[in-house]
């Protein structure tokens, strides 16, 4: 399985991404067809660009080819150069293919994601202006993008409230929601990790609190997806791949705050970890099918379609369960949608990556595209970077 997933990454994964570098006007290109057709033209999403730069970071921390190094200094130089607001603070949405500002909306979603990109690119460049970069944009999410209760979302550029559409879904109009919560806790344990930021930790052991306390379905051992301002859930629906990605987003979380931590922390680790094991045991229970996760449920409708990121994060997740709890079964899940990826997901185009998501009947999804501001190289990336790490011998 290591060796599959190596090869599948470095023969696949990183040429395909390395193939759309604009050497032209900086960054990388930000929309390839399903029909596998470069339109070198598209506007370029400042999330896409921040998970390429954690990408190539991460490549290069873990397989130590400079080449990878150099690819992230080419995004750095995109994101330093035209995605940072120098007037209002924070990162813009969208940029033009020019590196011009296509939509400068303020989304805290987004904030995490440069986080957590600049965090690792300091780890892989000790480049200080990264880490500078990183701890500038916390300083403004904690300034402009929180409220008494919990984060707040999408805002203009000048940090005012704006409707919420980037991230809510299945016809509800969120306030708030589990998935900004759960990446900000991804970026600020990088950051925390890599800077020691007493005020980080404060922060993120926070966002864990946050997630036990008022995320958390304790009756239903899933992690609730919609809230209103006052964080009260709406809609009832549950999302198999968050679940999953989180479960060991957050042992990451707590393993990395475990010298810094309290002898509070410590009982709240122990709550997570509870969490934790209960999560995905609901998800083996209840998500997995002939092989791969379903994607979600919307009150009694089950959403069938098999997503990439879904699949990636499955791997990684049951991988972590069966190293954590010795469970057998969750090794054979992990390596049971490793397999259907390899069988249904992988796009064996000449030029192509993974498919975006494939039906029940593993027909690809044509209306999807190879590459658009949300289909980038993190959960695939990352899923094979975490295999190789946690499979060494």
């Amino acid at each position: 399985m290591k060796a599959e997933i190596q090869k599948e990454l470095e023969n696949h994964i990183i040429p395909f991404w390395d193939a759309l570098c604009d050497y032209e006007k900086g960054g990388f290109y930000g929309f390839v067809s399903y029909g596998l057709k470069t339109d070198k033209d598209a506007p370029k999403g400042v999330i896409l660009h921040s998970r390429i730069l954690w990408f190539y970071s991460n490549c290069y921390i873990v397989l130590k080819k400079k080449e990878y190094l150099d690819k992230a200094a080419h995004c750095f130089d995109f994101l330093g150069k035209h995605c940072v607001d120098g007037e209002y603070g924070g990162v813009y949405w969208m940029m033009n293919a020019d590196g011009s500002v296509n939509d400068s909306m303020k989304h805290t979603y987004c904030q995490a994601f440069f986080i957590y990109a600049m965090s690792s690119y300091y780890d892989a460049s000790g480049d200080k202006k990264a880490l500078e970069l990183a701890l500038k944009v916390f300083e403004t999410v904690e300034k402009k993008c929180v409220d008494s209760v919990a984060y707040l979302e999408a805002q203009s550029r000048e940090f005012e409230l704006i409707e919420n559409d980037a991230l809510s879904e299945n016809g509800l109009m969120a306030d708030k929601t589990m998935n900004t919560v759960l990446h900000l806790i991804e970026a600020y344990t990088e950051l925390y990790r890599v800077s020691g930021n007493k005020k980080v930790l404060e922060r993120l052991i926070f966002q864990l609190k946050l997630t036990y306390g008022r995320i958390y379905d304790k009756d239903g051992s899933k992690l609730l997806v919609f809230f209103d301002k006052e964080m009260n859930v709406i809609g009832d629906i549950h999302s198999y791949g968050h679940d999953i990605e989180a479960t060991w987003l957050l042992d990451r979380a707590c393993d990395v705050i475990a010298g810094g931590g309290s002898k509070d922390f410590e009982e709240l680790k122990e709550k997570i970890s509870g969490m934790n094991r209960k999560i995905v045991r609901s998800i083996a229970d209840i998500a997995f099918k002939e092989g791969s996760v379903l994607n979600e449920r919307e009150n009694d409708k089950i959403n069938t379609w098999r997503i990439w990121w879904v699949q990636a994060e499955s791997v990684v997740g049951f991988l972590n369960a069966y190293q954590r709890y010795g469970d057998s079964e969750y090794e054979h899940i992990s390596r049971s949608v490793w397999n259907y990826i390899k069988e249904k997901i992988i796009d064996r185009r000449e030029g192509g990556e993974w498919y975006s998501q494939v039906d029940e009947n593993g027909t690809p999804a044509d209306f999807k595209p190879a590459v658009d501001p949300w289909k980038c190289p993190y959960h695939n990336g990352r899923m094979c970077l975490e295999v190789i790490e946690r499979l060494e011998f």
